[in-house]
């Protein structure tokens, strides 16, 4: 089976419904009897519980960040890797998932994962510096390789409500985060001023989602049987732009996630008042990230929809680093609103650039596991101006250029044109 690259596309929501039947009919072809889920609200119920799992190990450590810092004697430099590594290893962990999955099955690696994040969160949190990173390595190595698994499942066992449960999958991304942001500070304060606690606490919804997930294993569920080999992709400019544009904007995210709070701890709110902020922006994306990508698909492409996410994800930022403190709730949402256009928005682009299902999977792979990778050097970057310059007004410079960079890349990533690419089955 070969496609031959296409230049132009038709209307971005035509396109996305064209992707769908291409998708369905290859899965026709390549399956006997549909996939068998006897409880599929069980695996809904699961999907859901692994996906909160997927933020709380980076959102809860920067509320508590300068605790950390202050006790184990961190420089900002070493603060700043902190912040970095699990990112980092979003990105380079991420090719690892499809290699396991084909080894081991999709369900049994996501559990084994689970428990390896759990892992995780139990050494950054009881072994002093050296555990706090190797810790975070192993958080972030896990949190890489189920995010890449979990899209799959569930275009595998929900194929008809795809989009639906993509939406689901995100908010329980947020929330997840959210609630990490918000309350690991005051579960620290409520056992004893222990930040030990409090990072270590989220173990619990880890093996939570663990034995809701364990009935999976069990399952019998569908599977591709065959596989396809798409050439060009590194080749491709647009696939490029797509990549930029991802790991650009994830770069602000996890400056935010990791950052933020320091930040506004720095301009003089406690780190309970500043876990709260980030814990309240983070649930605006809720909203945003569902908003966006249907709005950007109303029009010939998605261009204006980019420019207008990252303006305001930049206003939000510049307002939280520069502006008044009374109106800092309004930035924060500003920033939320921005922050959940520009990931739904990132998503939506390796859906609507991608001719069929085969080109998106490699797509996906590229700009997660490339972008990720580039956008681990933002929260670092962050880290080091801190430390040179003993304060946080020079980091609106790496707001700035990130956030042009990310505008660029996205002017040349939302024009209507699929990459130009082969796909061929082996």
């Amino acid at each position: 089976m070969n496609l031959e690259p296409e230049n132009t596309m038709p209307r971005p929501d035509n396109a996305l419904e064209e992707l769908l039947i291409d998708a369905e009919a290859d899965d026709e072809e390549v399956q006997h009897s549909p996939p068998v889920v006897s409880r599929p609200w069980l695996l809904l119920l699961g999907l859901i519980l692994v996906a909160l799992n997927l933020r709380p190990a980076l959102s809860s450590m920067a509320p508590l960040l300068s605790e950390v810092s202050s006790s184990l004697g961190l420089s900002a430099a070493k603060a700043g890797l902190l912040t970095t590594l699990p990112v980092l290893c979003l990105g380079l962990f991420a090719p690892m998932a499809p290699i396991l999955a084909r080894r081991f099955g999709a369900e049994r690696v996501v559990l084994g994962i689970l428990l390896t994040l759990a892992a995780g969160i139990i050494l950054r949190s009881s072994f002093g510096e050296a555990g706090l990173f190797a810790g975070s390595l192993l958080a972030g190595a896990s949190i890489g390789i189920i995010g890449v698994l979990l899209p799959g499942i569930v275009k595998r066992d929900f194929a008809q409500h795809a989009g639906t449960m993509t939406g689901v999958y995100t908010m329980a991304l947020c929330l997840g985060a959210a609630l990490a942001a918000g309350s690991t500070v005051p579960l620290s304060h409520y056992f004893g001023d222990s930040w030990n606690i409090g990072l270590g606490f989220w173990i619990l919804p880890a093996l939570v989602a663990a034995l809701f997930w364990l009935p999976q294993v069990g399952q019998k569920h569908g599977a591709h049987q065959v596989a396809y080999r798409v050439r060009g992709l590194l080749r491709d400019p647009l696939a490029w732009q797509v990549t930029l544009y991802m790991g650009l904007q994830s770069s602000l995210a996890y400056i935010v996630f990791g950052w933020l709070p320091s930040i506004l701890i720095g301009r003089g709110l406690t780190a309970t008042q500043a876990g709260l902020v980030l814990s309240g922006s983070v649930i605006v994306q809720l909203a945003s990230s569902l908003a966006a990508p249907w709005l950007a698909t109303r029009g010939k492409d998605q261009r204006l929809a980019i420019v207008v996410v990252m303006l305001l994800t930049l206003g939000g930022l510049f307002g939280c680093l520069y502006a008044p403190l009374d109106g800092l709730w309004g930035w924060a949402i500003l920033l939320g609103l921005g922050q959940g256009g520009t990931f739904s928005l990132a998503l939506t682009l390796i859906v609507l650039r991608s001719r069929d299902s085969h080109v998106a999977a490699n797509l996906s792979s590229m700009a997660q596991g490339i972008g990720y990778t580039l956008a681990s050097l933002g929260p670092f970057a962050v880290g080091l101006v801190h430390d040179w310059t003993g304060g946080w007004t020079a980091i609106g410079w790496i707001f700035a250029v990130i956030g042009l960079g990310a505008i660029i890349a996205g002017l040349g990533a939302g024009r209507a044109l699929y990459v130009q690419v082969t796909s061929e089955k082996l």
